[in-house]
């Protein structure tokens, strides 16, 4: 069983919904999830985010006989991953940035609840995260219009939440 709390609850589910969201209106990115599912690499540490995306084609399957994780010795990297925090943004900020920046993956999110706050990376060519305003995934979406988005819980539903941010995106 999960021992996740409902501040991380809420905010998975509106970022579900965000990513439902931006497939209906980014159809072309061809969007796959696989939320909290772990990933594998030999000689790396595994992880399992909260959110991880994959943009396009050759997405991860399962097939028989098979791990039941992602197996990135196999599979390309996903082009998004992210961490929800409520407790834990430290090791999200260092630890899990590391891990992910040596999985190879383009961008990584940390969404801080408390603070209603997203920090923001992007992979540069030496490998290193460097923060981002814009997600490149998502077509130049702005980090702030999702943390708009996400300060909107204080006193909206998480439903309320995505479908005003949808209405932003018009």
């Amino acid at each position: 069983m999960g021992s996740e709390g409902i501040n991380h609850s809420k905010f998975g589910d509106l970022f579900a919904f965000i990513l439902y969201i931006c497939a209906i209106k980014f159809p072309d990115l061809k969007l796959s999830t696989f939320g909290g599912c772990q990933m594998e690499k030999r000689g790396t540490r595994a992880a399992a985010p909260d959110i991880v995306v994959y943009v396009g084609d050759n997405i991860p399957s399962w097939q028989d006989g098979q791990s039941r994780f992602i197996n990135l010795d196999q599979w390309r990297s996903p082009d998004l991953v992210g961490e929800i925090s409520d407790t834990t943004l430290a090791i999200y900020l260092d630890q899990k940035k590391k891990i992910y920046a040596a999985l190879g993956i383009a961008e990584y999110w940390v969404i801080d609840v408390r603070a209603d706050r997203i920090f923001a990376f992007r992979l540069d060519e030496s490998g290193a995260y460097q923060q981002c305003e814009t997600s490149h995934v998502f077509q130049n979406l702005a980090i702030a219009l999702l943390e708009q988005t996400m300060q909107m819980l204080s006193t909206k539903t998480n439903t309320e939440a995505a479908i005003w941010f949808s209405q932003q995106l018009k």
